[in-house]
């Protein structure tokens, strides 16, 4: 009795030793961590703040080591989703590693908590976690693009009257910001002329500008502009030809999203609206058919 006392002593004694260590370890290392600037960057969504530190210290320890490549191809990404201004590449694989665990323990625990062991939901939902953000990051993308290519033609409008008035381009641009819905396109103006106050060139300037965003409208744009000041050509007439072309294109996606709607609407129809349909159409029928002693 006195061997198992003092056998179950030691085990608390060890546990209590590792916990502490492991608490010294981590403050340990949470000090190492220098603190973050993030005065000229995005504000963070409210669930990513509350895990901000977990964060940064997973991008310290060890999403800062990750190879170059990869970490370059997670910062065009950013970039291209307009999420560049909020997060780091680092930090972005670090949000990944934390929504992995988080979706690890919370599997793990609700499979405890129901007395089911299924080691094939764990690894899935601990997968779909390590996924989610880069399935946030391609939606994101995709209401940002509907966002600019919703814009351009009012921007383009904007910039052609300054420039048919008798502004330059720079000049045009900055009253296209003034007058122009805000959004995204307003942003990426706004680092347009903040890279042209830097003394960078102005179709470098625009150059940086479609890198950031892929995209086939404003790839367009920038392309007829530079060509257009290089030619000599007429940046006015070929901007008001670019706005045409651009509200073109917003009037046939609305008609191509107007066509779609009677296809998306068919699953809904058969899976919901039908059976409810027949039900009541039919609950009638069988009531007569049963006082009637038919059924």
């Amino acid at each position: 009795m006195q061997t198992n006392s003092l056998i179950a002593l030691l085990i608390g004694i060890s546990v209590g030793v590792v916990v502490l260590l492991i608490s010294y370890s981590l403050t340990k290392l949470r000090s190492e961590v220098p603190p973050e600037e993030r005065e000229y960057m995005d504000p963070l969504p409210p669930v990513l703040r509350m895990a901000w530190p977990v964060i940064v210290f997973i991008e310290y320890h060890f999403c800062s080591k990750l190879p170059a490549t990869w970490l370059e191809k997670a910062h065009k990404r950013l970039q291209e989703t307009g999420v560049g201004y909020m997060l780091t590449a680092e930090q972005y694989y670090a949000v990944r590693v934390f929504s992995t665990i988080v979706a690890f323990v919370l599997t793990f625990f609700s499979l405890n908590a129901l007395d089911k062991s299924s080691p094939g939901i764990l690894v899935m939902l601990t997968l779909l976690g390590n996924l989610y953000p880069l399935i946030w990051l391609s939606d994101v993308r995709k209401r940002r693009e509907k966002e600019i290519l919703k814009a351009l033609p009012v921007y383009l409008d904007f910039i052609t009257l300054a420039v048919e008035a008798g502004l330059n381009l720079t000049g045009a641009i900055k009253q296209a910001m003034d007058k122009g819905p805000a959004g995204a396109l307003r942003n990426e103006f706004q680092m347009i002329t903040r890279d042209l106050r830097a003394g960078v060139p102005r179709a470098d300037a625009l150059r940086r500008m479609e890198k950031r965003l892929n995209m086939k409208a404003i790839t367009s744009f920038v392309g007829t502009v530079i060509q257009a000041e290089k030619m000599g050509a007429s940046v006015g007439a070929a901007l008001r030809v670019q706005s045409q072309q651009r509200r073109i294109e917003r009037f046939q996606r609305a008609e191509k999203l107007a066509m779609e709607a009677p296809v998306k609407l068919i699953l809904p129809l058969i899976a919901f609206i039908f059976p409810v349909t027949f039900i009541v159409l039919a609950f009638p029928i069988v009531v007569k058919f049963m006082q009637e002693g038919m059924l």
